[in-house]
């Protein structure tokens, strides 16, 4: 894996989120560097996806502090969170296309809410290429419900990349898929941040995708970071609740 930088670009700092009486996050704090695939691994329930909902406050966090380069999300007014969305991509478990529009309506519809400087022309261009980035060009014309699960996200991710986000949050990526699938996806994941050179956070459980794309894991267990490091330092750990998910 390629050798991240030191310079930050998200940081987290005691997070805490609950709902109602139940304590979901507890004091998190995490950082994600620049060119990084930063996996986040735990339990189901364990806070991973509540974790990235409120990097991009779709879930406003009840105490400590979120950064996003310059920006911090405590209070942010709403131009401030605009800018700091259009920085990250957000990958979401069932791909969450608009079930009626075809491909080219899913990416088409981003670029003209992103920006009304754009030509058809333009637009057009654009979606060729970021489809042809995820191996679907000849997909552009067809309906979600004609897609395959690998496929829809295959698109999630085009639709994704087609704002050229520097950070992209992918949300369980190979879940429901089948091992052949799933491997694909993992490999996509990689391939996108070598060609966009994009930062991610990979929430999963899928130990396979974990050990494809991981340049650094990071465990969540009751509400906190367990423990931080990288593939060699998970699988090697003499700890048994790490290895319950190695073996």
């Amino acid at each position: 894996m390629e050798k991240t930088t030191d310079n930050v670009i998200i940081s987290i700092k005691d997070l805490k989120k609950s709902f109602g009486s139940q304590n979901i996050l507890d004091g998190i704090t995490l950082e994600l560097h620049e060119k990084e695939n930063l996996v986040v691994l735990g339990k189901s329930g364990s806070g991973k996806s509540v974790l990235i909902k409120c990097i991009v406050s779709l879930l406003q966090h009840d105490e400590g502090s979120i950064q996003v380069g310059p920006h911090e999300l405590t209070d942010i007014n709403e131009e401030d969170l605009m800018e700091v969305r259009r920085k990250i991509g957000f990958l979401f478990q069932g791909a969450a296309l608009y079930d009626s529009m075809t491909v080219r309506g899913n990416l088409s519809f981003v670029l003209s809410r992103l920006s009304e400087s754009f030509s058809e022309a333009e637009i057009n261009t654009k979606i060729v290429e970021i489809l042809e980035s995820v191996g679907l060009p000849d997909a552009i014309d067809q309906m979600p419900s004609e897609l395959s699960g690998g496929m829809k996200k295959r698109i999630g991710l085009a639709r994704t990349l087609v704002v050229n986000p520097k950070i992209i949050l992918y949300d369980e990526p190979t879940t429901g898929l089948d091992p052949i699938t799933s491997n694909e996806i993992s490999n996509l994941i990689n391939e996108t941040k070598a060609k966009f050179n994009n930062a991610s956070i990979i929430i999963t459980h899928d130990i396979n995708c974990v050990k494809k794309v991981a340049d650094r894991i990071a465990m969540i267990k009751d509400g906190k970071v367990y423990k931080q490091g990288n593939l060699e330092e998970f699988i090697n750990s003499d700890d048994d609740y790490i290895q319950s998910f190695f073996k």
